[in-house]
């Protein structure tokens, strides 16, 4: 396809491929490779956008943390009468949602972060609640704090659930009534309750302390294994490209490409984990060996033994002994190369850098500005429209239309029809469940508690579903102060949920993201020179192998990148054509320098046997 632009009046949109199943909350979106299509314009997807798909197999964990989390302090506030609070304390509680694909070592990082910035939003809603009554002036105020929360949970890549419950609980609190003098009183009860969350959060490390990489480096071992059933055609060398369009799609591609992104996970999953243990040792040994499942995937090349891989992936997940492979040649040198690599990560000059990182994502030129003026714009839209009609709570509105923007106008659709489905059908399940809500205050919360533990439990089949859960909880949430009409909040929360959705999809469709085509030409130059690098250290025989293994590690994460900005491109109106020629060139030829990487390492010795460690 050429590089022309989209005529004008013609958007240009297309379907996201089909996300990589079963990959930590950092990873768990990374779309498949990127396909050549062609320049029509494709209808938005409806009946592919409802579609339930398999659970994640940690969908328990959130479910349960944010139950413990929350009973707690809910059953506390029970006790001594004081269930007006509760919302306070469930703004601390829901911290425990976060972090869970994370190693421990950064997940207590991580969600200590989120329960500051969770307090520091509520602390901004109630102090202005406290100084001004204006609906106008809050709803400002609302939309401000969701488009800077979107930006910030974009920018450090946290989530799921991502800045949906930071805006769930300021413009919730910027529209109860509040005083100056008790504000401290209130985010003291954020904080006690969301230090409790980040015990929870951190509470399985005490009996399993690899949890996380091991989940991760055994979605690594069963993504290598569907791509060692399938390798596609043999790859002959990096400066052999073959026949044109040789490996460039297909289910070959797409399944080198999710053992690519699998594979690049658990690599960042054993660096962010710590100092090197026995166990993290044996992690890394098989990482080397999903590694060369995909790396070299064709016969003669090292290529793997699927079904041992799988044996591998079962037993890494499982609770006993991680499997012991045996060395394959070069893995003494991969994991040198790792624990130098770790080295200068948790260096100051590391540190550093990956500040800088986050700087540049949250910059002037960042493709997230248009997301965030898109989240502004819509918020304001939903808030006012809804005010302006006398509905009695526009935050509802707010976090509807916050909730809809996702990395794409394709996505922010499917978002869109999800949410509304969801709402709409949560308010029946209210209107079933309020009777028994009301029989007595314990049983208030037990409903409260049921439905958080069932939004997280449905959620990751899809949004909808999980929607279906979060409305009637999020109704609830107001018994806590006082008995309100059921025809009244029924009534509100579909006017706010159809309001919402339609002024937040104008906005996305207003509001372009012209910039998102510039995020594939700067992955394009930074995987060419990923991809010179690593060539260069594969031909120069006095190269490191730090060196060398470094230099595939960046080429591997520069591929993950290419495919994300060029997915989440293609889902965009009003831009540019896509360069997809030069991306699938790109993705195909890096494959194949990776591929390249393989003889150095060499095929295992022996055919490995699955060992206690």
């Amino acid at each position: 396809m050429s590089d022309t632009p989209v005529r004008p009046g013609r958007p240009s949109v297309r379907r996201l491929p089909s996300a990589v199943r079963g990959l930590p909350s950092a990873v768990r979106g990374l779309p498949s490779a990127v396909r050549g299509l062609p320049s029509a314009v494709r209808g938005l997807p409806s009946a592919s956008a409802l579609r339930l798909s398999r659970p994640s197999d940690t969908w328990f964990k959130p479910a349960l943390s944010v139950v413990v989390a929350s009973a707690v302090p809910h059953l506390t506030l029970l006790a001594i009468g004081r269930l007006d609070l509760i919302v306070y304390t469930m703004a601390g509680s829901l911290c425990a949602l976060y972090g869970h694909g994370l190693p421990y070592a950064r997940r207590a990082r991580a969600v200590a972060g989120v329960v500051l910035g969770m307090a520091a939003g509520l602390a901004v809603s109630l102090v202005t609640a406290s100084l001004t009554g204006s609906t106008a002036v809050l709803i400002a105020v609302g939309a401000l704090l969701a488009a800077v929360q979107k930006v910030l949970c974009d920018a450090t890549r946290i989530g799921p659930p991502g800045h949906v419950i930071f805006t769930f609980v300021s413009s919730a609190a910027l529209f109860a009534p509040q005083h100056l003098g008790r504000i401290p009183g209130h985010l003291a009860l954020t904080l006690g309750a969301g230090a409790f969350a980040w015990l929870v959060a951190l509470a399985p490390a005490l009996v399993r302390r690899e949890g996380p990489e091991r989940r991760a480096v055994a979605r690594a071992l069963e993504a290598a294994a569907v791509c060692a059933e399938d390798p596609g055609p043999r790859t002959r060398n990096a400066a052999d490209p073959g026949p044109r369009g040789d490996n460039a799609t297909g289910p070959a591609s797409r399944h080198r490409n999710a053992a690519a992104a699998a594979v690049h996970a658990a690599w960042q999953c054993l660096l962010a984990s710590g100092r090197p243990t026995p166990v993290r040792r044996s992690l890394e040994r098989l990482v080397v060996h999903a590694e060369a499942a995909f790396v070299a995937p064709g016969p003669g090349m090292g290529a793997a033994d699927p079904e041992r891989l799988r044996a591998w992936a079962a037993l890494t997940r499982g609770r006993g002994p991680v499997p012991t492979p045996p060395s394959a040649p070069g893995t003494a040198d991969e994991l040198y190369g790792i624990d130098a690599e770790r080295a200068v990560l948790r260096a100051r000059e590391g540190r550093r850098a990956a500040r800088r990182a986050l700087l540049r994502r949250l910059g002037p030129g960042s493709p997230l500005l248009p997301v965030a003026v898109r989240t502004l714009i819509g918020c304001a839209l939903a808030g006012y429209l809804c005010a302006a009609l006398g509905v009695g709570r526009p935050y509802w509105a707010i976090v509807t239309a916050a909730s809809l923007y996702q990395a794409n106008l394709t996505l922010s659709w499917n978002r869109t029809l999800q949410r509304t489905l969801g709402n709409l059908l949560g308010v029946l399940v209210f209107a079933a469940v309020l009777p028994v809500s009301r029989i007595s205050p314990l049983a208030l919360v037990c409903c409260c508690l049921f439905f958080g533990f069932a939004a997280e439990a449905l959620i990751t089949r899809n949004y909808w579903l999980g929607s279906v859960a979060v409305t009637p909880m999020a109704l609830l949430v107001l018994e806590f102060g006082g008995a309100h009409p059921a025809g009244e909040l029924i009534g509100d929360r579909v006017v706010d949920t159809v309001l919402g959705a339609a002024t937040g999809f104008l906005a996305a469709t207003l509001v372009t993201n012209r910039r998102a085509a510039g995020r594939v030409e700067q992955a394009l130059d930074a995987t060419g020179r990923a991809r010179a690098a690593a060539e260069r250290t594969v031909a120069d025989p006095a190269a490191a192998p730090t060196e060398r293994d470094r230099a595939r590690r960046a080429l591997t994460a520069s591929l993950v990148e290419l495919r994300e900005a060029g997915d989440t491109a293609a889902g965009e109106w009003w831009q540019r054509a896509l360069p997809e020629q030069r991306l699938l060139a790109a993705e195909q030829a890096g494959h194949r320098t990776l591929a390249a990487t393989a003889p150095r390492r060499g095929p295992a010795a022996h055919a490995p046997s699955i060992g206690a460690e």
